[in-house]
Formats: C-alpha cells, sequence, structure tokens
C-alpha cells in the first residue's frame, strides 16, 4: 500500500483510575499507571506493521496514565510520518505541568480532555474524578505546554440538564484555548452503573433532541463549525484521525477490545489484557466494510454521502428510498443537489430512523 493512501494507528490503553458509571468501553478501572508489560506488548505488535500512519491516537481508558517516556517509545515505534497528528487523551486529573511537557516533548500533537461539564455536582453525579476548576487548570498547562490542538469533550442531556450548564461548559472549554469540541449525548448503555440504576432526571427524547439542536447553535456561534454529528472544530483543526474511520479509510486498531478496517477487512481484538499481554489472543476477523458501512459512516457527516461514490462501493437506492429521501428533504432533515444527500442539524437528530430506511 502507497504511504499516499491515508493510514492511521489506534493504540487502546484500557486502564483508568475509576469506572464512570456511564461507560461501557472495555477498561481496566482502578490502575495509578500503565504496566510496562502492557506498552512492552504494544511494541510487540508495532514491531510487525511496516506501514507508516498520517495519525496515531492513544485511546482509552486514560491513556495520559501512560508516563511521556512510554508514549515516546510507542511513537517511536509506530514511525509516523512527518506532520502526522497524534493524539492522546487524558481525563483533567491525572495531568500535571511536567507530564503535559513531557508528553509534547514526546510528539503527540493533540491533547483530548473528557471535560464533559462545568457542574461539579453533575461530575460527582456521572462518576467523574475531576472539578470544573481542575478541567480549567488542565485547560491552562496544556496551553503553556505548547499543544497546538487542545480538544475538549461536553455530555449533553445529562440528568437534571439545562441550556445554561451547556453554556458554562462551552464558555470554560472556549476560554480554555480549545480548538476542537465533541458535543454527544448521554446514552445509558447496558452493563453500566446508569444501566442498572437509572439516574433521576434524565431528558426525554423530545428534550435531548432540543438539547442538541441548541448545542448545535451555540458551538456555531461561538466559532466551532460543525463537521460530523458530533464533532465540532474552528476551521482547519478537525481531527484527522476519526475523519480516517467516518470517511472508510485504513486504520489499525492495537491492544483488547481495538478494532480495525484495512483493504476493507474489519478485525477486532478480543477483549482480554492478560491474553494480550502474553500474545494468546490475536486479531480476529469481523467481516468486510461494506457499502453499507460506507453510507453509515458517511451520513454522519456534514459533508454528506456522495451518492456516485457510494455507487461505485456497490450501493444503490431503490425507487422508494429515493422517494423517502426527497420527503426528508421536504421535512428539513436533509438537503440533496442529486449527487450529495447530507443530513441537517435536525435530520442528525432522527439520523437512526433515517439510517433504517436506507440499509
Amino acid at each position: 500500500m502507497s504511504e499516499a493512501t491515508p493510514f492511521g494507528i489506534y493504540l487502546h490503553i484500557p486502564y483508568c483510575k475509576a469506572k464512570c458509571r456511564y461507560c461501557d468501553f472495555y477498561s481496566a478501572p482502578g490502575a495509578r499507571g500503565v504496566p510496562q508489560s502492557y506498552v512492552d506488548a504494544l511494541l510487540r505488535e508495532l514491531a510487525k506493521n511496516t506501514r507508516r500512519p498520517d495519525t496515531l491516537y492513544f485511546g482509552g481508558g486514560t491513556p495520559a496514565l501512560l508516563v511521556p517516556t512510554q508514549a515516546a517509545a510507542l511513537i517511536e515505534a509506530a514511525n509516523p510520518l512527518p506532520g502526522a497528528e497524534i493524539t492522546l487523551e487524558a481525563n483533567p486529573d491525572v495531568v500535571t505541568p511536567e507530564t503535559l511537557r513531557g508528553f509534547r516533548a514526546a510528539g503527540v500533537t493533540r491533547i483530548s480532555f473528557g471535560v464533559q461539564s462545568a457542574d461539579d455536582a453533575q461530575l460527582r453525579r456521572l462518576g467523574r474524578t475531576h472539578t470544573a476548576a481542575g478541567a480549567a487548570q488542565a485547560l491552562a498547562w496544556a496551553r503553556e505546554a505548547g499543544f497546538p490542538e487542545i480538544c475538549g469533550d461536553i455530555m449533553l442531556a445529562l440528568p437534571e440538564y439545562t441550556n445554561a450548564e451547556f453554556d458554562r461548559t462551552l464558555a470554560l472549554l472556549r476560554d480554555g484555548g480549545c480548538t476542537h469540541i465533541s458535543a454527544y449525548l448521554l446514552k445509558v448503555e447496558p452493563g453500566t452503573a446508569f444501566y442498572r440504576n437509572p439516574p433521576a432526571g434524565l431528558p426525554d427524547g423530545d428534550a435531548a433532541a432540543d438539547f442538541y439542536l441548541y448545542a448545535v447553535q451555540q458551538l456555531e456561534a461561538a466559532g466551532y463549525r460543525q463537521y460530523e454529528i458530533s464533532n465540532f472544530a474552528r476551521p482547519g483543526h478537525e481531527g484527522r484521525h476519526n475523519l480516517l474511520y467516518w470517511n472508510c479509510s485504513d486504520y489499525w486498531g492495537v491492544g483488547p477490545a481495538a478494532h480495525s478496517c484495512v483493504g476493507n477487512v474489519r478485525r477486532f481484538w478480543p477483549d482480554d489484557v492478560q491474553g494480550f499481554i502474553a500474545g494468546t489472543v490475536a486479531e480476529q476477523r469481523e467481516g468486510d466494510c461494506t457499502s453499507e458501512d460506507y453510507l453509515l459512516m458517511q451520513l454522519r457527516l456534514v459533508s454528506g454521502l456522495n451518492i456516485p461514490a457510494y455507487e461505485r462501493r456497490g450501493g444503490r437506492f431503490t425507487a422508494a428510498q429515493c422517494v423517502f429521501m426527497r420527503q426528508c428533504v421536504g421535512h428539513g432533515y436533509a438537503v440533496w443537489d442529486g449527487e450529495v444527500f447530507r443530513l441537517t442539524p435536525a435530520g442528525m437528530v432522527v439520523q437512526n430512523a433515517i439510517l433504517e430506511e436506507l440499509m
């Protein structure tokens, strides 16, 4: 494969201090750091790769539990191309000025903080271990460390949620120098603490949709342009790694529960930390990346689905589906110029229902 073809590497760091009450990701809570044996297992797998990535993403868990020397070794082993985007996710309360300077010196270009809310009572309800003041401090330290890209997450439609809570959180991230903001609705997933004991005061579907549309409007007004259903950036600061996913480009995931798609073949690692460390588990084939996968991912993007590109991948819309698409346009859920079909913010709210008709 040519290096001109985009390629990303995702490194899963499953360790975290505590499991958030809404989290359904595979993780190992109660950690104060990342065992060197786990880093060694990642290095073992990276040594098998010969393709240099355009993007490298440390996801978790809490990748900021790595020490900078561990991150530096992993970056060196991944051998990213010059100008690569290198992202590291962080919780505000696990970083220090020293570790942030160390991550920056190791080559990390993009630091992403899971802030979620500027309301301390809400953070406690979610099981987050930081405070709003701690988030503001971490953002300040990241600016001082010289990160060119600083990202923050906001959760919407939380228990007892209000537009005022969103406004305070947006102000915290904007004033903290964020170039990119992810804003997404709380989903109560099976297997989470919130699923076992749902919190009081959760907004209903209509209220959640209103919170989403308000967030889109306010983020745009603050200079963060929407480019994906849950992602907003100052122009030129879009996340390159996640765009690989949404554009069905090649990416390789390494670590338990990590997923890959290379050459239109999807693979995944079993969710077994100890097996991964020991080298007794291997990537499993999940299936082919189909035209339906492409449709699903492209309709997440504000740029929308290019119909000729979809057809080149083997996709076709029936006459009935074309009628439905025109109805979506008529109801303000989509824009369709004959070649590109894209959802409006109102359409993003009901995306699942639209996809059910088109898949």
